[in-house]
């Protein structure tokens, strides 16, 4: 692209793109549901809290309600005693799928020595995809 394309193109902003995306996704813990409720299923709140590291109940219900109002996460409220209430991802929360796992391919390529006990650099199948199931 020649810098004049470029320059009207970004004439054309009113925000930096990548900005904004770390402005959505970039508090602590956000990104952190996401995986949970992309990679684990998780949908309730106390699954994520078990099973995320250092996060309080405040700071869960901060974080959804935020991913709630941005439009990445759906609440559903069951009646019932007691209430039982279920998280899913929206279209537009489910999009940023690809988005971490090509930060987690990165870091898995060219960080390998703080990602692994090994230090080996892998690839994002090896780690994440699930084996082919061996029929009997």
């Amino acid at each position: 692209m020649k810098e004049e394309e470029c320059n009207i193109l970004m004439d054309n902003m009113k925000a930096c793109p990548i900005d904004n995306t770390f402005a959505i996704i970039g508090r602590k813990f956000t990104v952190h549901i996401i995986r949970n409720m992309t990679r684990l299923n998780q949908s309730r709140f106390n699954e994520f809290l078990d099973s995320i590291e250092g996060i309080n109940p405040k700071t869960l219900s901060a974080r959804l309600r935020e991913m709630e109002k941005n439009g990445l996460i759906e609440r559903k409220i069951y009646p019932g005693s007691p209430v039982r209430i279920e998280y899913s991802m929206t279209e537009k929360g489910k999009a940023l799928k690809p988005v971490l796992e090509q930060m987690a391919a990165f870091s898995m390529q060219h960080c390998a020595k703080e990602v692994f006990k090994d230090g080996k650099p892998r690839v994002f199948k090896q780690v994440f995809e699930k084996p082919p199931r061996i029929a009997k």
